[in-house]
């Protein structure tokens, strides 16, 4: 099983940017899709971005409230995805968690505050 760690996550303003990365355990990583969800308060947790597994860096899919926004991306020699985050805006507040899509492991989160 895949232990998942978050990280990167702040206080920013409108329109700024953020990085998020995903760190890995496990050597089956490269192997499995990973998908960045997010949970506002308030609301169900839903899939923002994901990544299959693929040598040339996988495929790739967004959520239409971040598409040309949010870019998702992996380095499997480090074990990481990570989700660039720009343009950001206030409904984009929310706890990021990053997700091991084959088997269900989650991360404990990060939080994303966009606000001036």
């Amino acid at each position: 099983q895949v232990q998942l760690v978050e990280s990167g996550g702040g206080l920013v303003q409108p329109g700024g940017s953020l990085k998020l990365s995903c760190a890995a355990s496990g050597s089956i990583f490269s192997s499995i899709t990973v998908g960045w969800y997010r949970q506002a308060p308030g609301k169900s947790r839903e899939l923002v971005a994901s990544i299959t597994p693929g040598i040339s860096g996988g495929t790739t899919n967004y959520a239409d409230s971040v598409k040309g926004r949010f870019t998702i991306s992996r380095d499997n020699a480090k074990n990481t995805v990570y989700l660039q985050m720009n343009s950001l805006k206030p409904e984009d507040t929310a706890v990021y968690y990053c997700c091991d899509m084959n088997f269900g492991s989650w991360g404990q989160g990060t939080q994303v505050t966009v606000s001036s």
